[in-house]
């Protein structure tokens, strides 16, 4: 879904943002004389959606996903290229559910979780089941301790180490965090799997059950990448520039030797990019050492290079960004050589 990137203060302070997170929030303006506020966060505006009916226990789990762009205020001396900024795009979803579903849907998430930062051949990473913290906090002291113990079988089932953060909890619930590290080995918070018991109360969600009565639902926020902008910077400084072929943006560089070659050169790149490769041309009026430099400077996984000899036999001559001189290929040969590496790739880093 999509939702809106203002929203009135009395949504606000129904949510608790104003009383809670109010120093992360900017100042609101006034049209018509009614103050708003940009949004710090997305879920007041998917509880928004689900209010619009009354829900039934055969309607959960209602799972609600946004490319939601948040604006949070930070002093301008923590601010820290694309890892810390101002304004950023989360890959967010809430889960509303009943008790019951609570256990299967957060092993769903830690999964899910996992399985994308390991396709991103990410295999440093720490998990963090962060508790209750000591004073600052809202609802029952059982339904933490559930909220936790939900949270740890997750992670005990999954079978992966974990540290517990004590105290680390947001005022609305306990989570899991999970850190990846960056090339220097930073770690920073990317993946959450958060429990809510604010919300639900605040807004006074309910869903009819199979007694015919008025529930309280359980609410849990997900973000899998986190904000977009410090996955991708992580990503920058984990592969050096350097993507597998899957994740390069530009995959091949088809590069002619002199201007008689521009026509061949032309028809290689047009049949890769139909054959579903992401191909560019390098057909400037360039000399042919200063093209490979251009592309290995780019990182440019594959350079194709075109001259008189491969016109005449119909084939290509192969460089790797890495490798090296590959030698001659059969246009075939070198589909196949990229699908290969495109679905070993992704087999590789999915399982690592």
């Amino acid at each position: 879904m999509f939702t809106p990137h203002i929203g009135k203060a009395q949504l606000w302070e129904t949510s608790g943002h104003l009383g809670f997170y109010n120093e992360n929030m900017y100042s609101p303006m006034e049209i018509d004389e009614l103050a708003y506020y940009i949004k710090p966060m997305n879920c007041p505006f998917h509880i928004m959606v689900y209010q619009t009916k009354q829900h039934s226990y055969r309607d959960l789990p209602c799972r609600w996903a946004e490319l939601g762009t948040v604006y949070r205020y930070e002093r301008s001396g923590v601010l820290h290229g694309l890892m810390r900024v101002r304004g950023f795009t989360q890959d967010d979803a809430h889960i509303i559910c009943t008790q019951e579903q609570m256990a299967d849907e957060i092993l769903r998430v830690l999964k899910f979780s996992l399985h994308m930062l390991r396709s991103f051949g990410f295999v440093n990473y720490e998990l963090y089941l962060a508790t209750r913290p000591q004073e600052k906090y809202v609802g029952e002291i059982q339904l933490w301790d559930d909220a936790q113990n939900a949270l740890r079988r997750a992670l005990e089932a999954e079978g992966v180490s974990y540290q517990v953060d004590e105290g680390g909890g947001a005022f609305y619930g306990p989570k899991i965090d999970i850190k990846i590290e960056d090339a220097i080995g930073r770690q920073w918070q990317c993946s959450t799997i958060q429990f809510d018991f604010n919300l639900p109360e605040r807004f006074d969600m309910t869903y009819i059950g199979s007694d015919g009565a008025k529930h309280r639902p359980y609410m849990i926020h997900r973000a899998l990448l986190g904000s977009l902008e410090r996955f991708f910077g992580i990503l920058i400084e984990h592969y050096a520039g350097h993507f597998p072929l899957w994740l390069a943006p530009v995959q091949a560089v088809v590069i002619n030797v002199t201007t008689d070659q521009l026509a061949y050169a032309r028809e290689i790149s047009e049949k890769l990019n139909q054959a579903g490769f992401r191909v560019a041309l390098s057909d400037h009026n360039e000399k042919l050492g200063y093209k490979i430099r251009e592309a290995q400077l780019q990182k440019v996984p594959y350079m194709i290079v075109v001259g008189k000899n491969e016109v005449e036999a119909g084939t290509l001559a192969i460089r790797q960004s890495q490798g090296g001189d590959l030698g001659s290929f059969t246009f075939e040969d070198f589909v196949k050589r990229l699908q290969d590496e495109n679905i070993a790739g992704k087999v590789v880093t999915g399982h690592a």
